[in-house]
């Protein structure tokens, strides 16, 4: 897949509202409890083995954060964006009200 330049990441940053970062990775730091951040990591690694990526996924302090970046440490791809985006997915239907 081809790199990203910078005007497209800022493009797709913008409709990733709080994804922050730059050409090298993307990163989200979110607010879960234990059962959401298990319930979160199970479907990120659904959609990401799907797409050959391999997101970094911790838990700090109540946090869950993920961090995306190319497996190579070059620029992000449009395939990290996509992922960016089915992570939101995951974390909206997660985190909805039961």
């Amino acid at each position: 897949m081809l790199p990203l330049g910078r005007d497209d990441l800022r493009d797709a940053l913008g409709q990733l509202k709080e994804w922050i970062g730059d050409v090298g990775e993307i990163r989200r730091t979110m607010r879960l409890d234990e059962t959401e951040h298990a319930a979160l990591t199970e479907r990120i690694k659904v959609v990401a083995d799907a797409c050959q990526l391999r997101p970094d996924v911790r838990r700090l302090d109540g946090y869950t954060q993920i961090c995306l970046r190319t497996p190579d440490g070059g620029a992000l791809t449009a395939g990290e964006v996509r992922l960016a985006a089915r992570i939101e997915d995951a974390f909206r239907t997660v985190t909805a009200p039961r």
